[in-house]
């Protein structure tokens, strides 16, 4: 089963299961992949989070039941989630635009919110810039912050990291301390747990730290790196989603599982110019 197929077994697992208490170590476990690697592959392919997909279902079918069905209101929001009816009537008016008892009158348009079927394109439009590379084991000198996976809490919190070192002079230390194995600042993702993830902003660095940074070995491995051309962050995204709906399903190699790589330069983020790169272990 290609890893495609094992993302839409997982989505099946979810609409088979949508009205039970999901988690998302019982999603990704569908997939056999880690939670972290999981939650970034889907929202790259969907643009939406697991948790958006799952409320955005449930608020979907609760609204076909509301106009079909004679079930009471209450009665509804209990079975698609809702512990009470205001935060039922507040979540569904936030999608649909109505309260559910306008959505009964069949007052207002409602949102229709569909199953999910992944596609992806083994043909892509433009060429995509990279190459394979063995590299022996180096060492990363940075910044360590632990972000929980709940919620999707890494998603909001790693940005915040970035703007605090961009800000405190922590980005023009690690740019001095650069040894040049890989030129420039990185942002590493290290999958620690089903709960959790260990991200890194830092440089390669063959020494002992400076106070305040700590080391952080990568392995030996095989990489995939791609070219990222443009500004920040519209070019990553882009990259990203390229290679994760274009280039991995046509390739034939797999994600490794190690540890991924951002790395970025000291010109203007801003610039149209700008060049940056993905390195992602694979085999």
């Amino acid at each position: 089963m290609t890893w495609i197929e094992s993302i839409q077994t997982a989505i099946d697992f979810i609409e088979e299961h949508l009205l039970d208490d999901l988690s998302i170590e019982s999603i990704a476990g569908q997939a056999n992949f880690s939670v972290f690697h999981f939650q970034r592959t889907f929202t790259i392919l969907t643009d939406i989070s697991i948790g958006d997909y799952i409320r955005r279902r449930r608020l979907a079918l609760a609204a076909h039941e509301l106009m079909e069905t004679s079930a009471k209101v209450i009665d509804i929001a209990y079975k698609y989630g809702y512990d009470t009816p205001e935060a039922f009537t507040k979540a569904f008016r936030r999608q649909h635009g109505v309260t559910p008892s306008d959505a009964r009158k069949n007052s207002g348009k409602l949102t229709s919110y569909n199953r999910l079927v992944i596609q992806v394109n083994l043909k892509g439009a433009e060429p995509m810039e990279y190459k394979i590379v063995e590299r022996e084991g180096f060492k990363v000198a940075g910044m360590k912050r632990e972000f929980s996976l709940v919620n999707e809490e890494n998603n909001k919190g790693i940005p915040e990291m970035w703007e605090k070192v961009n800000s405190d002079g922590t980005d023009e230390l690690l740019f001095r301390l650069n040894d040049g194995a890989i030129e420039g600042v990185l942002g590493v993702c290290v999958d620690k747990s089903s709960h959790s993830i260990d991200y890194w902003i830092g440089t390669t660095y063959d020494g002992s730290p400076p106070d305040g940074l700590s080391i952080l070995d990568i392995p030996s491995s095989k990489w995939a790196v791609f070219g990222v051309h443009g500004p920040m962050p519209d070019a990553m995204q882009n990259a990203w989603k390229k290679i994760f709906s274009e280039w991995f399903p046509s390739s034939g190699y797999q994600h490794a599982g190690t540890p991924e790589l951002e790395v970025y330069s000291e010109e203007d983020p801003a610039d149209p110019d700008l060049y940056s790169e993905i390195w992602i272990p694979v085999k």
